[in-house]
C-alpha cells in the first residue's frame, strides 16, 4: 500500500464498494446491500484463512481416560436406606403430631402435678386403690417373665384361684411391670403410667377429631376437654378408668385406614390397610386393660363392623363404576384385626367368667346409677367446682362415681356447635341423638328403671367384668360433647381467618387468632385438680424376708391393698387381698382371725395351708391384734419369733 488511507473519507468521493470476496464466499444475498458509507480499503490480494478443524471428541486409542471427563460425568449418589430412614425420622420430630405429643406430655405433667414431684413416695388421690393397681402391674410383669401359665393365680387371696381377675387386670401395662422389683419401682412405675395415661387421652382425642375434619385449634380444644373433664378427677385413683386414651386413638386409626372423615365423607383413594390394622391392635390393647371401659368399647366396635358389612355392599351397588371401598389388603386387615380382638378378649374373659358372683346385677346397678342432676355436679377433687358443689354432692348415693360434670365450658361450646359449626346440620343432629342415647345409658336404672336401656346391654353380664357402674359411660358422652365443641371452635377460627384476610392491613388478625385460644384456656381452668398425693407407707423389713404362705396382720379392706404392694419384692403367697370381687370371702376371713392367736383361728389358718402369720407391731395399734405379740403361745403348738418391729408366728 503506497498511499496512506485517509482516516475520515469525504462524502464527495463515495462510490459503490466492490466486494473483494467471491460471491460464493460472501455473506447471504439478503445482506448484500450498497451503502453510502466509506468502507475501509481492503487489500487487492487478501489472504485466505484456513477453516479450523474441530477438536476431536474422543481421545486417541491407547491413551489413559480423561479424569476431568470422569469427574464431570459422575452424578450425586442417591441417599441410602439408612440415610432416608434418618431423614424421615428427623422430619417426624417436627411434624404436627410430634408437636401434639410434646404438648400433651407437658400438659399431663402440669395438670397432674404434683404427681411427679415425689414419684417414688406418693400416689395420687389415696394409697389404697393405687397401691393395689401398682401391685397388679408388677405381678403381671413378674409372672410373665417367670411362669406365664400362672398369670391368673396371683400371690394374693391365697388359696383362691383366678385371683388376678378380682378387678380390671391392667394387663396391657405388663411390659412396664417387667422393669424393676419392689414397692419403690412399683410406685414410680404407677406414677409415670398415670401421667402418660393423661397424655394419651389428649393425643387420642386430638387424632380422632382431626381425622373427622376439624382444624388444629378445634381438635386441640376437644382433646383438652376430653382428657381433663372435671368428672375424671374423681377417678384419679383408678388407673384403669383414666386409661381410656386408646378408645379415640383406635377409632381415629380405623377412620384413617378406611379413608373416612365426618366432614369429607368416604374417600377410597386415601384408605390404608396399615392404619386400619393398627386401629384394631390398639383396640385390643385397650380392652386388655379392663372390661369396665373395654366392654362398651367392644359394642361400639361391633357397630363399626356392622356398618362395614352393610354399608360397603350398598355403596358398591349404588356406584358400580367407583373404585372399590375395600381393597384386598384392607379386607384382610378387617378380617385379621377383629379376629385378634375377639380372641384376646375371650381369653382374658375366661377367668372373669369363673369369678364368684357378688350379688344381683339389678341391685348393684341401681345403687350406682346416677341421677340426672349429677351431670351438673363436680367432684371433690376439682379445684374450681369441688367446694361450690359440696352440698349437692352430699345428696348423691356414691359421690365418687356420681359427680359427672364434664365442664360447663364444654357444655357451652357443644351447645354453640349445634347452631354454629363446620359439621352439616344432619351430622349435628346425629351427634345430638348419639349424645342423648349415651346420657340415657349413663343414668342406668334412673331412666325407666333401665329396662330398655342399660339392663338389656349389661345387666346379664357377671359383676366381675366391672360393668355395673353406669356413670363410667360418661367417657362416651364427653367424647361426643368434645366433637360438637370442636365444630363450633373450628367454624369460629375459619371465620376469623376469613375476616382477617378481607382487611388491609389484616388487623385485627392476630387478636382474632388469640381469641381462638380462649376456649382452650377456659377448659384448662376447669380441669385444674386439687387431688391429694399422700405418702405411701414404707415397706416393713419383714416383708422382704418372711416367706409364705402367710397372713399379714393387721388385715383390713384398705390396708390389705398396701400389703399387696409390699409383697412386690418376693411375691410370697399370702391370704391378704382386697379390692375387686373377693370382698365377702375376705370379710369372713378377718372375722375368723380377729382373736388370733387362739386355737380356733390357728386351726382355721392351718385348714387354709397357711404356714406363718406376720404381725406388724407398728401397724396394729388400735386393732384387735394390738396385744397379739405378747400373748404366750407355748400351749397352742406354734412358735413365735421376734424380728425387728414384727413378730412371726410359725404354725407348722
Amino acid at each position: 500500500m503506497t498511499a496512506e488511507q485517509p482516516k475520515h473519507p469525504s462524502t464527495e468521493t463515495l462510490r459503490p464498494a466492490t466486494p473483494a470476496i467471491p460471491p460464493q464466499a460472501g455473506p447471504p444475498a439478503q445482506e448484500k446491500v450498497a451503502t453510502k458509507v466509506d468502507l475501509p480499503a481492503v487489500p487487492d490480494a487478501p489472504q485466505k484463512t484456513k477453516a479450523k478443524e474441530p477438536l476431536p471428541t474422543e481421545r486417541p486409542p491407547g491413551t489413559p481416560p480423561d479424569p476431568w471427563k470422569a469427574f464431570a460425568a459422575s452424578g450425586e449418589r442417591p441417599p441410602g436406606r439408612v440415610r432416608r430412614g434418618l431423614g424421615r425420622f428427623f422430619r417426624s420430630l417436627v411434624g404436627e403430631y410430634a408437636i401434639v405429643i410434646y404438648a400433651a406430655l407437658l400438659l399431663a405433667v402440669a395438670l397432674t402435678w404434683p404427681t411427679l414431684r415425689y414419684p417414688l413416695h406418693t400416689l395420687p388421690q389415696d394409697v389404697w386403690d393405687p397401691s393395689r393397681q401398682a401391685w397388679q402391674i408388677a405381678w403381671a410383669g413378674h409372672i410373665l417373665l417367670t411362669d406365664p401359665a400362672r398369670l391368673w393365680q396371683s400371690n394374693a387371696f391365697f388359696p383362691l384361684t383366678d385371683s388376678f381377675a378380682y378387678g380390671n387386670s391392667l394387663l396391657g401395662y405388663a411390659p412396664f411391670g417387667m422393669i424393676g422389683e419392689g414397692p419403690l419401682p412399683a410406685v414410680l412405675r404407677y406414677n409415670i403410667l398415670f401421667v402418660l395415661a393423661h397424655a394419651l387421652l389428649a393425643i387420642g382425642g386430638y387424632a380422632l377429631v382431626r381425622q373427622l375434619g376439624a382444624g388444629r385449634t378445634g381438635a386441640a380444644v376437644a382433646a383438652v376437654a376430653f382428657a381433663y373433664a372435671p368428672w375424671r378427677l374423681a377417678q384419679e385413683g383408678h388407673l384403669d378408668i383414666i386409661s381410656a386414651g386408646g378408645i379415640p386413638l383406635a377409632l381415629a386409626m380405623l377412620a384413617r385406614g378406611h379413608g373416612w372423615s365426618l366432614r369429607r365423607g368416604l374417600r377410597p383413594a386415601r384408605r390404608s390397610a396399615g392404619w386400619a390394622l393398627a386401629g384394631w391392635l390398639v383396640a385390643t390393647w385397650q380392652v386388655s386393660l379392663g372390661f369396665s371401659l373395654g366392654g362398651p368399647f367392644l359394642l361400639v366396635l361391633g357397630l363399626v363392623l356392622v356398618v362395614l358389612l352393610v354399608g360397603v355392599p350398598i355403596r358398591r351397588l349404588r356406584r358400580p363404576a367407583e373404585r372399590p371401598v375395600l381393597g384386598w389388603r384392607l379386607l384382610l386387615a378387617d378380617l385379621f384385626g377383629p379376629l385378634v380382638l375377639a380372641g384376646v378378649s375371650y381369653l382374658i374373659a375366661i377367668p372373669y367368667l369363673r369369678a364368684p358372683a357378688t350379688g344381683p346385677a339389678a341391685t348393684e346397678i341401681a345403687f350406682f346409677s346416677p341421677p340426672l342432676r349429677s351431670l351438673l355436679i363436680g367432684p371433690a377433687e376439682s379445684r374450681i367446682w369441688g367446694a361450690p358443689h359440696e352440698v349437692p354432692r352430699s345428696s348423691l348415693n356414691w359421690p365418687a362415681e356420681m359427680g359427672l360434670l364434664p365442664g360447663f365450658v364444654l357444655y357451652a361450646l357443644a351447645f354453640a356447635g349445634l347452631a354454629f359449626s363446620i359439621w352439616t346440620l344432619r351430622q349435628r343432629l346425629l351427634l345430638l341423638v348419639a349424645l342423648a342415647g349415651t346420657i340415657v345409658l349413663t343414668l342406668g336404672t334412673n331412666f325407666y328403671e333401665g329396662r330398655w336401656t342399660y339392663l338389656p346391654l349389661f345387666g346379664h353380664l357377671p359383676g366381675s367384668l366391672g360393668l355395673r357402674i353406669p356413670g363410667r359411660l360418661m367417657v362416651w358422652a364427653t367424647l361426643l360433647l368434645a366433637i360438637l365443641a370442636a365444630g363450633a371452635v373450628a367454624e369460629f377460627v375459619r371465620r376469623a381467618e376469613h375476616l382477617s384476610e378481607q382487611r388491609i392491613p389484616p388487623w385485627p388478625g392476630p387478636w382474632l387468632r388469640l381469641a381462638t385460644f380462649v376456649p382452650m384456656a377456659l377448659v384448662l381452668v376447669e380441669g385444674w385438680n386439687a387431688t391429694a398425693h399422700p405418702v405411701v407407707p414404707a415397706q416393713p423389713t419383714a416383708m422382704r424376708t418372711v416367706s409364705g404362705p402367710m397372713l399379714v396382720l393387721p388385715s383390713a379392706a384398705l390396708t390389705d391393698q398396701t400389703v399387696m404392694l409390699w409383697s412386690t419384692t418376693r411375691f410370697q403367697p399370702m391370704v391378704n387381698g382386697s379390692g375387686g370381687f373377693g370382698a365377702a370371702r375376705q370379710a369372713e376371713l378377718r372375722g375368723k382371725v380377729a382373736t388370733f392367736p387362739d386355737a380356733a383361728s390357728i386351726e382355721y389358718l392351718r385348714s387354709l395351708n397357711v404356714d406363718r402369720v406376720l404381725l406388724l407391731r407398728s401397724q396394729s395399734a388400735g386393732t384387735s391384734w394390738e396385744r397379739a405379740g405378747d400373748i404366750p403361745v407355748d400351749a397352742l403348738g406354734i412358735r413365735r419369733e421376734d424380728i425387728d418391729d414384727a413378730v412371726v408366728f410359725h404354725l407348722r
